[in-house]
């Protein structure tokens, strides 16, 4: 299954890849699409982990979600999947929402060379970068990609970085009362929610739900799978910019989705 990954990255870049730990945090529309990537990709050791079961409204959007799916857990789906196109691949899949004490406990078991972010719900989100960082775990983090339609505008940058996001906003926020300002990668899109796309939806994860189209939470988990499989074979994902009036200055270029 490696033949034409062998030939774009070369024997050596595909070898470390097969010796990766890569741990994917979430398996909804982004993570399940960042999952199956790393392990098409070669990464020979994977921790999925997710509590959730598929559900109607996740067929839109979400790799594991079909109707015959409905009400079956996550994790094992997407164990299942993985499995299926490596059965050498070594899966750790964990079927719980893991919050507080776990998750620093799953981190310091596993210590994965990657962690892929792919978290909705914005406190164990917070947890879990906090942790990474403070263990010196790389991880990449994504940022909201309900209510957007345009992939070109999707950006990896260090989460310092990150404007007109307010997922990424709540998130700075939050870290910086942790002493954390930068050092954690972010995929992000600057595109405007119309407010017109959320609408509440209360639950014990979520105050709101937004509006999504099929391909952007899908290209913003391969997005953040292109981030981990880069950096493992030693290429930088993104230029570092320290200027931040270059994103300031940004800010009122891109317009919300106008509905007619």
């Amino acid at each position: 299954m490696t033949e034409r990954t062998l030939l774009l990255l070369g024997k050596d870049n595909l070898e470390k890849l097969q010796q990766s730990c890569v741990m994917i945090a979430g398996l909804g529309g982004v993570g399940a699409f960042a999952a199956e990537s790393v392990v098409r990709s070669g990464v020979n050791k994977v921790i999925i982990f997710d509590g959730d079961t598929v559900s109607r409204s996740n067929i839109n959007r979400q790799l594991i979600a079909l109707h015959s799916t409905i009400g079956i857990s996550k994790a094992v789906l997407m164990e299942q999947r993985l499995k299926d196109i490596n059965p050498d691949c070594e899966i750790t899949a964990i079927n719980e929402y893991v919050r507080d004490e776990r998750m620093p406990e799953l981190l310091d078991q596993y210590r994965p060379d990657w962690v892929i972010d792919a978290i909705d719900t914005l406190s164990p989100k917070v947890f879990l970068l906090v942790h990474c960082y403070k263990r010196g775990i790389k991880v990449v983090s994504s940022m909201g990609s309900g209510g957007k339609l345009d992939p070109s505008l999707i950006k990896v940058t260090d989460i310092s970085q990150t404007f007109q996001c307010p997922l990424a906003h709540h998130i700075r926020k939050l870290l910086h009362k942790q002493g954390i300002y930068e050092g954690i990668t972010a995929v992000f899109s600057p595109e405007k929610v119309s407010k017109e796309c959320i609408v509440e939806e209360k639950s014990d994860n979520k105050r709101t739900a937004i509006g999504t189209i099929s391909y952007m939470p899908a290209i913003f988990g391969l997005t953040a799978a292109s981030v981990v499989i880069r950096e493992l074979i030693g290429m930088e994902s993104f230029k570092r910019v320290k200027d931040t009036k270059y994103y300031e200055n940004k800010k009122e270029l891109i317009q919300p989705l106008v509905r007619e």
